[in-house]
Parts: structure tokens; C-alpha cells; sequence
């Protein structure tokens, strides 16, 4: 089940996109289904199936024109899992080569409605 989710950053390109950082419970959570609602100039961030608000942010005339416009918003997703990510302290060789340890980094794009 989804933890938290954080809204990073809303900016207009074509159309209005929004980066959220998502922490999940375990790596076995596949219950994240966002639902983006416009109250006024307030998005909303909810999950499909809770009730829980998730995250809220206040759009600018801008955004807001956009996103009426449209009706539709692209979410640009970063997936954490608690207890398996955090710091790697020691890479060894050089991530660069191709032969350095990373830590798991999941990432989404979807394009949702506006409800």
C-alpha cells in the first residue's frame, strides 16, 4: 500500500505536469492507482480505492488554465520502497563503466484525468 505521496515540482510544458515522489510499504505493493482532483485552483493527489487525500498543492493562473483546459494531467512518478532504498556508501568500480553497484531507481509517466 502506498505510504506517502509527495508532491516535488508542478510545471507547465504543453501541458500541466506533476512530479511526485511515491514511498511504498514493500516492493510486493501494486496498489497505486492516482486520482487527480481540481477543487478551485487545488489539486488533489488520492489513490484509487482509499479515501485518504494524499497531497495538495495550489495552482497558478497559469497551471490552472492549462490544466482546465486539458482536463488532463502527466504525472511523473518516483517509486521509493521503505527499508530498500537509501545511501550506498562505497561503489566500487565506477558506476560509469557499467560495472558499479546502483540502487534500484523506478520510475513512471501516465497522463490521468482531471476528475
Amino acid at each position: 500500500m502506498v505510504s506517502s505521496i509527495d508532491i516535488t515540482k508542478v510545471g507547465v510544458r504543453g501541458g500541466l505536469v506533476i512530479d511526485l515522489v511515491v514511498e511504498m510499504d514493500n516492493p510486493n505493493d501494486y496498489q497505486f492507482q492516482p486520482r487527480v482532483h481540481l477543487d478551485g485552483n487545488v489539486v488533489r493527489i488520492t489513490n484509487e480505492g482509499y479515501a485518504d487525500e494524499f497531497s495538495n498543492i495550489e495552482l497558478d493562473d497559469d497551471a490552472l488554465e492549462v490544466a482546465e483546459r486539458d482536463r488532463s494531467v502527466e504525472l511523473r512518478i518516483k517509486f521509493i520502497v521503505l527499508g530498500m532504498h537509501g545511501t550506498l556508501n562505497h561503489i566500487n568500480p565506477l558506476p560509469s563503466d557499467g560495472k558499479g553497484k546502483k540502487l534500484a531507481k523506478s520510475s513512471w509517466k501516465t497522463v490521468v484525468p482531471l476528475l
